[in-house]
């Protein structure tokens, strides 16, 4: 059961940078956070495309030594120990969450509806977002912080192949996440007359 409600949730989900590698919940309870969103998060056609790979530990630790190895290649000497410390920052946490699009789902799709093809990659789109926002939110009502990086397509070779990945999964997002060692920053709000619009 979650410790906040759903509005709070909301508002208080934001990118924490700052992660330890402390968690508030067992192991099982943010399993059950990744597949409830995998499997409640709407999706066009009921397609179900969104995939997840939880890795905590030593794994969500190689993935970020993954990334910056791959990173050290393509980024100058003198830039990277900004980069490097990047890495470490996400490293620091105790877990990531990895999210993929099953490609092969929204290629079928784009046969069956070929009048609707250009439009099912976005819709893929949107069920991911749904997914990762639903992980954000309840992550944050258990006590974690976290983040949405995005270091593909740089990585993702080397992710597959240690991981066992299908080639038609599409890696989109990771998140790293722990519980946090500061807070967010102050954040701006532009009018909200100027956002959304009711007609009575």
């Amino acid at each position: 059961m979650i410790t906040r409600d759903f509005y709070t949730a909301i508002k208080e989900r934001r990118s924490i940078y700052g992660i330890t590698k402390q968690s508030p919940i067992s192991d099982e309870k943010i399993q059950e956070i990744i597949e409830f969103a995998v499997m409640h998060a709407p999706s066009a056609y009921n397609s179900q495309n969104t995939r997840a790979v939880l890795l905590l530990g030593e794994q969500s630790d190689k993935f970020w030594d993954i990334t910056k190895e791959t990173l050290r290649k393509i980024v100058s000497a003198d830039a990277f120990p900004d980069t490097e410390a990047k890495m470490n920052m996400f490293k620091a946490g105790y877990g990531t969450v990895l999210f993929f699009e099953d490609m092969d789902i929204v290629k079928s799709l784009q046969e069956q509806f070929p009048s609707y093809a250009d439009n099912f990659p976005v819709y893929s789109s949107q069920t991911l977002g749904s997914v990762q926002f639903i992980v954000w939110a309840a992550l944050e009502a258990e006590g974690f912080g976290a983040t949405l990086q995005h270091y593909q397509p740089l990585v993702d070779d080397e992710v597959k192949k240690e991981w066992d990945i299908p080639d038609y999964w599409k890696l989109v997002a990771q998140m790293p996440f722990g519980v946090p060692s500061a807070p967010a920053g102050e954040k701006q709000f532009a009018p909200i007359e100027d956002r959304v619009k009711v007609y009575r």
